[in-house]
């Protein structure tokens, strides 16, 4: 393991000391983790808050084998150490990655294939707000979905983290976007990022609304958080040979749907998660994003919109804030 600048044995980080509520969230003293062959030690300046998190608080989603107990899918820091075999960074450099747990703490370590750089000009807050959510969308929207330029994507939950990015992406590459939120200013939030149609979900048909938006085609590709009767309602907003994409059911897990219409219109439903894959998958979503998308950052065509930032050890009041549904854009730890 190579080193410049001296690593403590000890740092804090932010632990579940039992599944609950936000309050569970307690800063700890823990050994700094090393980085074995092919990983990266970083020193954390910032990290992301995700709804992975919140549900691995609640005891409902258990780290991968081999994953540190602490939550946090991605952060942005500096390179602090190198494991055996590690050839593309150096300690000093400006790195954002994507985690499979551990980010809460003032070090992590992540594979070098599972890293990129800060895109210039982006402070650690920014860079902080990109892995999983441009991980998520990059695969889900234009690997699994295969949206194309000209085409329709309706995204649900639009000023999320994720749906903020999928609506700036997909604008940025040439698709109409239509999307879903629960207020007017949310609504004017996405209208802002570039999406075509906003609809309030609260107060209008979603699945009349692209239809409508449409000229009754349908959208040819889907992103779905909710699940629950959202699953038969895009159906029936979908296109012919249209793509359903399903990364969260936060609606509930359990739906019932007239297969009828996926099979008239041969529709594709299919669906991920980011956390469980395997090191080499995230890298190649890596490498797509590093050539397609990361000069789209540097040039802020595209950037994450950023919600709240608060101090490390009040990780729960960042938890709080993204339970009460109010945030638009990401939810961000200041490490220092």
């Amino acid at each position: 393991m190579a080193n410049k600048a001296a690593i403590p044995d000890k740092m804090t980080a932010v632990a579940i000391s039992t599944p609950g509520g936000p309050l569970v969230l307690k800063a700890e003293r823990r050994d700094v983790p090393k980085p074995e062959a092919g990983e990266i030690l970083i020193r954390v300046k910032a990290a992301g808050v995700n709804r992975p998190d919140v549900q691995q608080r609640k005891g409902a989603y258990p780290p991968p084998p081999g994953a540190s107990d602490l939550p946090g899918l991605e952060v942005a820091g500096e390179v602090a150490a190198l494991g055996e075999g590690v050839t593309r960074w150096r300690v000093g450099d400006r790195v954002c990655a994507l985690t499979p747990g551990g980010g809460y703490a003032e070090y992590a370590k992540v594979h070098e294939t599972n890293t990129l750089p800060v895109p210039a000009g982006f402070t650690f807050s920014e860079a902080a707000a990109l892995p999983e959510t441009f991980f998520t969308v990059w695969h889900n929207v234009f690997e699994r979905g295969g949206l194309k330029a000209g085409e329709t994507l309706l995204v649900h939950g639009g000023s999320s983290g994720i749906g903020t990015t999928a609506i700036q992406l997909a604008s940025a590459f040439g698709a109409y976007v239509i999307t879903t939120a629960g207020s007017a200013e949310k609504c004017e939030a996405c209208l802002k990022l570039g999406a075509d149609r906003a609809v309030n979900y609260r107060e209008e048909d979603f699945v009349e609304a692209v239809k409508e938006a449409t000229e009754g085609r349908g959208a040819n590709v889907i992103l779905d958080m909710v699940g629950g009767d959202y699953v038969a309602r895009n159906y029936s907003a979908a296109a012919v040979e249209g793509r359903i994409v399903q990364i969260a059911t936060q609606g509930g897990a359990v739906a019932s749907a007239d297969f009828s219409k996926l099979m008239v219109k041969r529709l594709t439903h299919t669906g991920s998660t980011m956390r469980p894959r395997p090191i080499e998958v995230k890298a190649q979503i890596a490498a797509g994003l590093e050539a397609q998308v990361w000069p789209l950052l540097a040039s802020r065509r595209v950037a994450p919109v950023m919600d709240m930032i608060f101090p490390l050890t009040d990780a729960w009041r960042a938890h709080e804030r993204m339970e009460e549904g109010e945030h638009i854009g990401k939810i961000v730890l200041d490490v220092g």
